[in-house]
């Protein structure tokens, strides 16, 4: 009976203590929320502006009107004439265009001869990282606009914005804007038509007397390969300085009996230096320029 009577005890006071406990939980929590409703009403009391303020209001003026957005609604439907038709189709042809956009960029005009050269700079110096090609085909990029500026503006003033203008269709803008590139690439080729010839041999056709005898399929193949000719030979012509220092180096370094030392590390100051004294880039931009401006 004793043992009972212990028992019944330590279970009232675990109850107890589990009462008294929450009991404790729930006037912290009746503490915080009325100490929460003296803040706010304490907040709302003080919400008036300072005597000497200025006076404002949330309401808009008469003169502010309200801003009209569009709405844009795309509805597709069933073609009723012909034009229409010839419409959609000119559309897409547009837009597959556009996709190829980014290579007409790069192979129809002279960033491709711009890149390779630069790249090439590069390689011969020895660097690994800087500049990098990022900031390579950038510099390439912004030299393309420079030289195909005259172009381009041609290309706006007579295909673009005569088609703004409702001037000229979708067909006869593309015609306008192909033209202006036609003759900058077949004038970077006047000099040495041989890939011309050879395009048009292969695709039997008969030998072209003026540009407009070449097809613009075979044209723009014929100046990628031209241009990747002019860029190799470029290429070639500033590695030679360089491939020469290198040797000089290497040579020294073995009869120094110094073998484990890698060439390449000990020239690439003095590299870096003739390129730097010779003002290497000033020199360079000025022949490609001159390669192209003629």
């Amino acid at each position: 009976m004793v043992g009972k009577f212990v028992l019944n005890n330590n279970k009232c006071k675990s109850n107890y203590s589990k009462i008294s406990h929450k009991s404790n939980r729930i006037f912290k929590a009746l503490v915080v929320v009325f100490i929460f409703l003296c803040c706010m009403s304490s907040i709302s009391a003080q919400s008036t502006f300072p005597q000497g303020s200025a006076e404002g209001t949330t309401e808009l003026s008469n003169s502010v009107g309200r801003v009209d957005i569009p709405l844009v609604d795309l509805s597709v439907r069933q073609p009723e004439t012909n034009s229409e038709v010839a419409f959609s189709v000119q559309v897409l042809l547009l837009l597959t265009v556009l996709t190829l956009a980014p290579s007409i960029l790069i192979l129809c005009t002279t960033f491709l001869r711009f890149s390779i050269v630069l790249n090439f700079v590069k390689t011969a110096l020895s660097l690994q990282s800087v500049p990098s090609t990022t900031v390579l085909n950038g510099i390439a990029l912004f030299m393309t606009l420079f030289v195909m500026w005259p172009t381009f503006t041609t290309v706006y003033n007579e295909a673009y914005k005569p088609l703004s203008d409702g001037e000229l269709g979708i067909t006869e803008a593309v015609q306008a804007a192909e033209s202006p590139i036609r003759v900058f690439m077949y004038g970077q080729m006047a000099d040495n038509t041989d890939y011309i010839k050879t395009f048009m041999s292969i695709a039997d056709m008969p030998k072209p007397q003026t540009l407009a005898d070449v097809p613009t399929y075979i044209l723009i193949p014929s100046y990628i390969l031209h241009e990747l000719t002019i860029a190799f030979k470029i290429g070639v012509l500033l590695y030679i300085p360089f491939i020469v220092i290198d040797m000089v180096v290497a040579s020294i370094l073995m009869s120094m009996g110094m073998i484990m030392l890698p060439p390449v590390q000990i020239s690439m100051p003095f590299k870096l230096m003739l390129f730097v004294l010779v003002d290497g880039w000033g020199l360079l931009t000025q022949q490609l320029f001159t390669s192209i401006i003629k």
